[in-house]
């Protein structure tokens, strides 16, 4: 029998470790499988990024006591230090991305 979503629910620690194994595989595919999507693109298209995830990082290390840098966190994301990340993979955004953002930012602002 496969567990529902509840049965898995209220089995908080696999709940925990299955949440954490998907985080794990975002970050493996985005830093191995998808170096090719700039983080402007997923800023427009999911209203996140590299860098937004980095920042949930740090902000759920600091709230559990873990004092935790952004240079710091953004290695654990990036898999690397972000310059050397930035370096190898990030194009400079077009004018079409910019504008793109920019419409992206005013209607999540609604």
């Amino acid at each position: 029998m496969v567990p529902s979503f509840r049965t898995v629910d209220t089995m908080s620690d696999t709940r925990t470790e299955l949440e954490a194994a998907a985080f794990r595989r975002l970050i493996e595919h985005l830093n191995t499988q998808r170096t090719d999507v700039q983080n402007i693109d997923l800023m427009i298209l999911a209203g996140f990024c590299r860098n937004c995830l980095a920042d949930w990082y740090r902000e759920a290390a600091e709230a559990r006591g873990i004092p935790m840098d952004k240079d710091a966190a953004r290695m654990h994301i990036y898999g690397e230090p972000f310059a050397q990340w930035k370096a190898r993979h990030q194009k400079e955004a077009t004018p079409e991305q910019l504008a793109a953002f920019e419409a992206a930012q005013k209607y999540r602002h609604e």
